[in-house]
């Protein structure tokens, strides 16, 4: 004898074990907050540790020409000499690591940003915004770098191109996890539509 459910009890749809799993709506299946953090803290490493490399060769080279016309004659002079050199080159670097560190965070996160930005407003995920992201930071960098014309147009094509590489690359993972683009969808849709038709009917 089955007994029936009480009143106002849920009924719970079994999910069947060939399901799909549910498609993540995010850039490389990774949420923003994640994916912005993740990029500007890879990316203060990178540019400090290449601050690290210029800022103590420099450091060493500018220390060593400032006083190369008092060179110590004895040990002790000597001794003092490379201490105090190597104070400097580690000042030097370490400041140079932490603003060229603060730069390319700042930099990289702004690429990021801009993309979320203009994926919102035209809501679309697709390389058109990773493009307009490449060419709007190349833009603020050439202004804020006070580049001349010339060098501001070839920063321009190469953020552009840049952009537009990275968008594609973006747009290919998203195809593989699942998640449908929409410049694909309006280009192939009616093969798409015409293969869906057909598996029906047979």
């Amino acid at each position: 004898m089955e007994t029936s459910p009480e009143p106002g009890a849920s009924k719970e749809t079994p999910i069947p074990s060939g399901a799909p799993a549910a498609i993540n709506p995010h850039r490389l299946s990774i949420p923003y907050t994640i994916r912005i953090s993740g990029v500007t803290t890879g990316a203060f490493l990178s540019g400090m540790s290449l601050g690290l490399a210029y800022g103590t060769k420099t450091t060493s080279l500018r220390f060593r020409a400032e006083n190369a016309h008092r060179l110590p004659s004895t040990s002790t002079g000597w001794y003092l000499y490379h201490k105090t050199k190597n104070y400097h080159v580690m000042l030097g670097g370490l400041k140079e690591g932490l603003k060229m560190g603060t730069k390319v965070a700042f930099w990289a996160g702004g690429f990021f940003m801009v993309e979320e930005a203009v994926d919102r407003l035209r809501g679309k995920q697709d390389f058109i915004s990773t493009s307009v992201a490449g060419l709007g930071i190349a833009g603020g960098f050439s202004t804020w770098s006070r580049f001349p014309l010339a060098t501001a147009a070839r920063t321009a094509k190469l953020g552009l191109y840049s952009g537009l590489a990275f968008g594609i690359l973006q747009d290919a993972l998203s195809l593989a996890r699942g998640r449908r683009v929409g410049y694909v969808d309006f280009l192939f849709g009616k093969n798409r539509h015409r293969g869906d038709t057909e598996n029906r009917i047979m």
